[in-house]
C-alpha cells in the first residue's frame, strides 16, 4: 500500500473520529479519492450492487464504489430518460462534473437502466467501461466455471490498465486483505445487533460506506482501532422498537433519513451498502483464488432482489435476518422509479404478513432533503407498536 490517504482520524477520540468519517462520506467532491489521485495512484469505478474488488486492489488501483451522490445531475440528465433512478445520473454526474476521476468503469445488468449505463458512460469516455456479467441461474452446475472466466477477462482488461500483470499471488493477497475487512464488517454488525445504542444508526452506516472510498488496508486498520472504541462505551440502552431496514441494496437513502431512524428506532440490520458485504465467509486462499472469488460469490453470499437464486428466496432470507437480529419490525423501502426494489416488496410484505410481523413500506431518492412528514409516519408506526 502507498501513501495514506485519511489520516484525520488518527488519535482522535471516538466522538472525533466519527464525524471525520461522517465528514467524507457526505463530501460530493470525494476528497479521498481525489487524494490517491494525486499520489500517482489508478481508480476503477465500479457500479452498484457487488464487484470483486480484490482483482483491481491486487493491481493496485483503488476500487471505488460509484453509488450515486447528494448532487443534482445537471450535466448527466441530457443523457438519459426521464424515468429512471437518481442513482444512474448521479453517479454519471460525479464523473462529468470531474469531481471523480476513473481509468476504469464496471456496471452490471441488475436493470435496463444499469445494463445500458456503461455504454452511456463509455460514449464520454476513452478508458474501459464494461459490464461484468454476473450468473443470471446461479443454481446452474456451470455457474462457477463461468463467472471465473468472466472474473479473468475482467482481470486482463484491468492489466492493460495498469500495465501490469496481476498474478495469483497479487490476488491471493488481496482477498486476505479483504477477508479482514468483511470479519470487521461483522463484528460491526453484531453491536448493531446485539448492543445497537452503543452506535448510532448513521455513523455505522458511515463506517461501512468508507470502505468503498479508501484502500482497505486503512479501512481494516481503523476499524481494527474504533470497533474496542464503540464496545467500550457507556451509553445506556432505551425503550425503542428494534427494527431491520430492507430497500438500501443500490440507490442509498439519503444520510439525514438514517439519521431520522437512528433517533426513532434501532435499527439493528438492513442491506445498506450490501455489495461491501456481499460474500458473508472468508473466500478460501488455497486454490485457484479466482476461482475461489467466483465460488464464493455463488456459495458464500447474502441476497438482493438482483441475484435471482432458488436456494435464497429473499422473503425467506428477510425473515431470517429479522429473526437473527430480534427483530420486531421492518421498513420495507424502495428507491423511486426502482423497479427491482418496487417488484420485491410484494414478496417482502405477502411474506411478512403471514409471519404476522409488523412493518412500514415507503419509498426514498438520495436527493430528498424533507423529512418531516416520513418521520411523523415512522414515529406514529413504532409508537403504535410500542404502546400496543
Amino acid at each position: 500500500m502507498g501513501k495514506q490517504i485519511f489520516n484525520e482520524w488518527r488519535g482522535k477520540p471516538l466522538d472525533e473520529i466519527l464525524y471525520s468519517v461522517r465528514e467524507v462520506v457526505e463530501d460530493p467532491t470525494f476528497p479521498t479519492v481525489k487524494a490517491w489521485r494525486n499520489n500517482g495512484g489508478k481508480t476503477l469505478g465500479h457500479f452498484q450492487v457487488y464487484f470483486p474488488e480484490e482483482i483491481a486492489h491486487a493491481a493496485g488501483m483503488l476500487p471505488v464504489k460509484m453509488r450515486g451522490a447528494p448532487t443534482e445531475p445537471t450535466r448527466s440528465d441530457s443523457h438519459f430518460g426521464s424515468y429512471l433512478c437518481s442513482i444512474i445520473k448521479t453517479s454519471l454526474e460525479c464523473v462529468l462534473s470531474k469531481e471523480v476521476e476513473l481509468d476504469m468503469f464496471v456496471s452490471h445488468p441488475i436493470c435496463d437502466a444499469a445494463r445500458n449505463l456503461a455504454a452511456i458512460w463509455g460514449r464520454n469516455y476513452d478508458y474501459p467501461c464494461q459490464i461484468l456479467y454476473l450468473p443470471q441461474n446461479p443454481n446452474s452446475s456451470h455457474s462457477v466455471e463461468y463467472l471465473t472466466g468472466e472474473y479473468n477477462r475482467l482481470r486482463r482488461t484491468i492489466e492493460s490498465v495498469t500495465g501490469r500483470e496481476v498474478g495469483m499471488d497479487d490476488i491471493r493477497h488481496s482477498i486476505d486483505v479483504f477477508n479482514e475487512n468483511r470479519r470487521l464488517l461483522r463484528d460491526l454488525y453484531a453491536i448493531k445487533r446485539e448492543t445497537p445504542w452503543l452506535i448510532a444508526a448513521e455513523d455505522a452506516y458511515c463506517l461501512v460506506s468508507l470502505a468503498g472510498l479508501i484502500p482497505r488496508e486503512e479501512h481494516n486498520e481503523l476499524l481494527r482501532a474504533v470497533l474496542p472504541m464503540i464496545k467500550s462505551g457507556d451509553r445506556r440502552t432505551e425503550d425503542r422498537i428494534r427494527i431491520v431496514f430492507e430497500g438500501g441494496f443500490c440507490e442509498q437513502p439519503p444520510l439525514d433519513l438514517v439519521r431520522m431512524l437512528g433517533r426513532t428506532c434501532y435499527v439493528v440490520d438492513d442491506d445498506f451498502l450490501i455489495g461491501l458485504r456481499w460474500l458473508t465467509e472468508d473466500v478460501p486462499l488455497d486454490g485457484d483464488p479466482v476461482a475461489s472469488l467466483a465460488e464464493s460469490y455463488i456459495e458464500r453470499s447474502s441476497y438482493s432482489p438482483v441475484q435471482h437464486d432458488n436456494r435464497k428466496l429473499k422473503e425467506k432470507m428477510l425473515l431470517k435476518r429479522i429473526a437473527d437480529a430480534g427483530a420486531g419490525a421492518a421498513i420495507i423501502a424502495a428507491a423511486k422509479m426502482c423497479e427491482p426494489g418496487l417488484e420485491e416488496q410484494v414478496a417482502y410484505t405477502h411474506a411478512l404478513d403471514t409471519a404476522e410481523i409488523p412493518y412500514f413500506v415507503s419509498e426514498f431518492e438520495e436527493n430528498m432533503t424533507s423529512f418531516d412528514s416520513l418521520e411523523l409516519q415512522v414515529e406514529t408506526f413504532l409508537e403504535n407498536l410500542l404502546f400496543a
